[in-house]
């Protein structure tokens, strides 16, 4: 599934930038993640207070970028929830150099560990598995910005960006919301 070119990076940022919100693009994208992640109601605008409080000290964003951000919650809750839709963190596009994506996917997870740990309160008593990944992410939050523009660098930046979309995949299924065995999208057939 193709992110709509509504949900790109650079509509984002002209409409922070209209906004006079200081956030870039993937830090929006990673707090948003984090919050649904970590478990935040998915059902009605709850998510959004916390949103607010990450982005712009509580404040209501104007009725754009409050579109853009609700069409954005709804596309990752749909990623999140169906594998086959493909969740990947929103970052900037492989023509970027390297070290761009580096410090962006750095962000998004300084963003992304934010919005888990407001949002959830109890990340201390998660499975030992996923306070391993957290560990691992907040090292991945601090990694260095000055970076050779290379194959091996390249290959590490992938595996980098395959792990953390992974570990926000494991986050959901710890913290989300649990769908009732049964219960699917999925239509009955009738024979």
């Amino acid at each position: 599934m193709a992110t709509p070119p509504s949900l790109r990076i650079d509509s984002l940022k002209l409409a922070l930038d209209a906004a006079e919100i200081g956030q870039h693009p993937v830090e929006v994208h990673g707090a948003l993640v984090g919050l649904i992640c970590g478990g935040v109601e998915q059902t009605g605008d709850t998510w959004i207070k916390p949103l607010f409080d990450l982005m712009n000290d509580g404040q209501p964003l104007p009725a754009q970028l409050h579109q853009l951000v609700s069409d954005l919650f709804n596309d990752s809750v749909a990623r999140l929830v169906d594998f086959e839709f493909g969740f990947m963190p929103l970052l900037p596009e492989e023509e970027e150099p390297l070290s761009q994506r580096v410090e962006a996917l750095s962000l998004w997870t300084q963003s992304f560990l934010t919005g888990m740990a407001i949002i959830q309160p109890k990340l201390n008593q998660a499975s030992a598995e996923v306070r391993e990944v957290i560990k691992d992410l907040a090292e991945i939050a601090q990694v260095e910005f000055d970076v050779a523009d290379d194959e091996e660098s390249e290959a590490a930046y992938t595996e980098l960006l395959e792990f953390v979309r992974i570990a926000a995949i494991m986050c959901y299924s710890e913290f989300g919301p649990e769908i009732p065995l049964g219960e699917t999208d999925d239509t009955a057939v009738v024979h």
